[in-house]
């Protein structure tokens, strides 16, 4: 077995909440009195760009709450967008703890809004863990497709067998493994800590 050198790690349900997920725009229809089919349908449209960093915050919610007037304002509804994204202290932590020993690489590789993935990066403080952010918003292609694989691989000069793709969702780590990449479905630290363990990563030895 190669030793691992590079740990990619997805950010939404993993080390923080997602940021722009189905719960979070229920509770926005909700709040901001929207028709949930007529929402959901134009996010759905407007989700490919948003996330490959080719439609900006503004244009989305243009297209998604704000085509007509409202008795709210665009950044009332960004503030609450901006809002659904909070730690996982204990994955903080753990990833704190592996950043502090120097022996990995790691890096985000997420599919993310340009903005939120930013207001993410910077309240957050990840550049403190990460070396690097693959980032759908800044590769222009999303997970599971294999091209946002294939350009970290790439940009890192790892081999695929060399890293750890950490994920809360089998879909993407199902077409990471396909690359030759291992993977880790992650469900807990302590789960994730012991799962790491077993390719040689562990920040206590």
């Amino acid at each position: 077995m190669s030793e691992v050198n590079t740990l990619f790690w997805d950010n939404g349900g993993v080390i923080l909440t997602n940021g722009w997920d189905r719960a979070s725009r229920r509770e926005a229809v909700e709040k901001f009195h929207l028709d949930w089919a007529d929402f959901e349908d134009r996010h759905e449209l407007m989700l490919d760009g948003f996330e490959r960093g080719q439609v900006s915050l503004d244009a989305y919610l243009k297209r998604t709450v704000f085509y007509r007037e409202r008795a709210y304002t665009i950044e009332e509804f960004k503030e609450f967008m901006f809002a659904q994204s909070q730690p996982f202290s204990e994955s903080l932590d753990f990833l704190g703890q592996l950043a502090g020993t120097r022996r990995w690489l790691l890096a985000a590789l997420n599919n993310e809004s340009a903005e939120i993935n930013e207001y993410r990066i910077h309240t957050f403080h990840l550049r403190e863990y990460f070396e690097a952010f693959f980032s759908s918003c800044y590769l222009g292609y999303r997970k599971p497709g294999s091209e946002i694989y294939n350009l970290a691989l790439r940009i890192t000069q790892s081999a695929p067998e060399q890293c750890i793709l950490i994920d809360d969702r089998e879909l993407n780590l199902e077409c990471a493994r396909e690359l030759g990449m291992n993977t880790i479905e992650f469900e807990n630290v302590a789960q994730l800590r012991e799962d790491l363990a077993r390719h040689g990563v562990n920040p206590d030895h």
